[in-house]
C-alpha cells in the first residue's frame, strides 16, 4: 500500500545582502544635520571644536615689514657704491631696532642693528644676519656680504590679508588653527556646541572592574571593558558624555533607559544587544519609541551594526539619535572609529569627515581573502613597512593596543609581502 504524501510548499527565507561600508556610512550622514546649538569660549580652550562661523582678519600678518633675523637693516644703495670686486663694507651704525619699537628712518650711508621682529627702518630694503658682520666697536660695522634685495624682510601683509577669511566654520581646530586665530586678534570663537551623548552598555554578563575581584568573577561573566574606551573616544571627539552603566538584559529596563537618555541628548551609543537573539533588547525597544535600522554591514570586524531614531513627541524633527555597536571589543572599537566618529564630526558641522589612507609596503601575507572587507590591525616598522598583528578576532583587545592602525582590505583580496596597501592610521582617527 502506498502512503499517500502531503506536498507542503516551503518559504524560502532570504536575507537581504549586506550593506556595503560606504553606503552605511552615506545613509549615516544623510541622516544627520549638523547641531543648530553654538557658544563662544575662549580661544585657549578650543582645540578639538568645530568653528561655527568664520574667522575674518581685521588686519593684515604682519602688520608691517620686520626683519626675520637677528642682523643689521642696510640699504642696498650704500653697498653698490663700491668696487664691484668689494668683499666688505664698513657702515657706521647710529640706529638700533628692537622688536616692539617704531624706529626713525635709516640715514643715508649707515646701518641699523635690528633684531628679530622688529619693523624695518624707513629707507632700508635689506637685512643682512649678524653671522655675516662683525662689530667694529667704535660704532661701526663690517658688512661681509652683499645681500639681495628684500633679504631677511617679513613683507606686511604677507602671510594674511586684511579682511581675508583665515579659518573657514566647519574647520576643527588644531594648535596650528589656534595660533593663527591668535594672530589675528581672536581671544574668542564662535564653536558648535558640544554633541551630548549618553553611553551605556547592555548584558547581564557585564562587570565592572572594581566591583568584583577577578578571583571571585562568576562562570561566564566579564569585565566591561567597552564603556572605558567608547567613553575616551567620545570625549577625543568633543562630546558632553553621560555615563549611564549598565542596562540588565530586560526590555521594560531598556525601554526606560532609552527614553530617558533621548530628552536630554543628541545622541545614544549603546555596545552589545543588537542581534536578534531573545536576550538582545535594544532592537524591539529603539522600535518601539521611534525607529530603526539593523544593519548587516560587509565588514570585517563590526558587522552587526544599529542605528535609528527615539522620537521626542510628534514633532518629526525633535528627535535623539541611536547607534548601536556590536559587543566585541574590537568590532566596536573599528565601527566607532569608521562609522561613528564621522557622524559626531557631522553633528558638529565639520566640513571634512573623511581620511586619507596611505599607502605602504605590507610585510606579511595574508592567504585567506574574506568575502568582506576587511579591517587588519597593524603596526608600521622600522623598515618602513607594515607588520600584522597575529591574531585578528574581534575579541583580542590587545591587537587594538599594539597596532597603529588599520589596513583597509578590499573583499576577496590577499595580500602577499611586498604588496602596497591602504593603511588607516589611529593618529588621525583619533585627532
Amino acid at each position: 500500500m502506498w502512503r499517500s504524501l502531503k506536498r507542503t510548499s516551503l518559504k524560502l527565507v532570504t536575507r537581504p545582502p549586506l550593506l556595503s561600508l560606504d553606503d552605511a556610512l552615506a545613509q549615516l550622514l544623510a541622516s544627520a544635520r549638523p547641531l543648530d546649538r553654538m557658544e563662544s569660549i575662549s580661544t585657549f580652550d578650543a582645540d578639538g571644536r568645530v568653528l561655527a562661523e568664520d574667522v575674518v582678519s581685521e588686519l593684515q600678518v604682519p602688520a608691517f615689514d620686520n626683519s626675520s633675523m637677528d642682523g643689521y637693516a642696510v640699504r642696498l644703495a650704500d653697498l653698490k657704491q663700491g668696487d664691484a670686486t668689494q668683499a666688505s663694507w664698513t657702515l657706521t651704525c647710529s640706529l638700533r631696532v628692537p622688536a616692539g619699537q617704531s624706529p626713525s628712518a635709516l640715514p643715508e650711508g649707515e646701518a641699523a642693528r635690528i633684531f628679530t621682529g622688529a619693523p624695518i627702518p624707513f629707507g632700508a630694503d635689506a637685512v643682512v644676519m649678524q653671522e655675516d658682520c662683525a662689530d667694529l666697536g667704535d660704532g661701526r660695522v663690517q658688512i661681509k656680504a652683499l645681500p639681495a634685495k628684500a633679504q631677511w624682510i617679513r613683507r606686511a601683509g604677507e602671510d594674511v590679508e586684511r579682511g581675508a577669511v583665515v579659518l573657514a566654520h566647519g574647520t576643527r581646530l588644531s594648535p596650528a588653527e589656534l595660533g593663527l586665530a591668535a594672530s589675528v586678534g581672536m581671544a574668542s570663537l564662535r564653536v558648535a556646541a558640544k554633541p551630548r551623548v549618553a553611553l551605556f552598555s547592555t548584558g547581564d554578563e557585564l562587570v565592572m572592574p572594581g566591583t568584583v575581584a577577578p578571583t571571585d568573577m562568576k562562570a561566564g561573566s566579564i569585565y566591561n571593558s567597552n564603556r572605558f574606551f567608547l567613553r575616551a573616544l567620545l570625549v577625543r571627539m568633543g562630546c558632553e558624555v553621560t555615563d549611564l552603566g549598565i542596562v540588565p538584559d530586560d526590555r521594560t529596563a531598556t525601554v526606560e533607559a532609552l527614553s530617558h537618555a533621548a530628552s536630554q541628548h543628541d545622541l545614544i551609543l549603546t555596545s552589545g544587544g543588537v542581534s536578534v537573539g531573545e536576550e538582545d533588547h535594544i532592537k524591539p525597544a529603539v522600535q518601539q519609541l521611534g525607529e530603526l535600522n539593523l544593519w548587516q554591514i560587509a565588514m570585517k570586524p563590526g558587522k552587526p551594526f544599529a542605528f535609528g531614531k527615539i522620537k521626542l513627541g510628534s514633532d518629526p524633527h525633535s528627535f535623539a539619535h541611536f547607534v548601536g555597536l556590536p559587543g566585541n571589543p574590537v568590532s566596536s572599537f573599528v565601527t566607532f572609529l569608521l562609522l561613528v566618529r564621522p557622524l559626531l564630526l557631522q553633528l558638529q558641522g565639520t566640513t571634512s569627515v573623511a581620511l586619507q589612507p596611505v599607502q605602504l609596503r605590507a610585510d606579511f601575507d595574508w592567504p585567506r581573502a574574506d568575502k568582506r572587507r576587511e579591517f587588519l590591525r597593524v603596526r608600521r616598522n622600522s623598515n618602513g613597512g607594515l607588520d600584522l598583528f597575529p591574531n585578528q578576532s574581534s575579541g583580542v583587545l590587545t591587537s587594538a593596543v599594539w597596532s597603529d592602525g588599520l589596513v583597509d582590505n578590499a573583499a576577496n583580496q590577499t595580500i602577499k609581502r611586498g604588496d602596497i596597501v591602504s593603511f588607516l592610521s589611529f593618529a588621525e582617527f583619533l585627532t
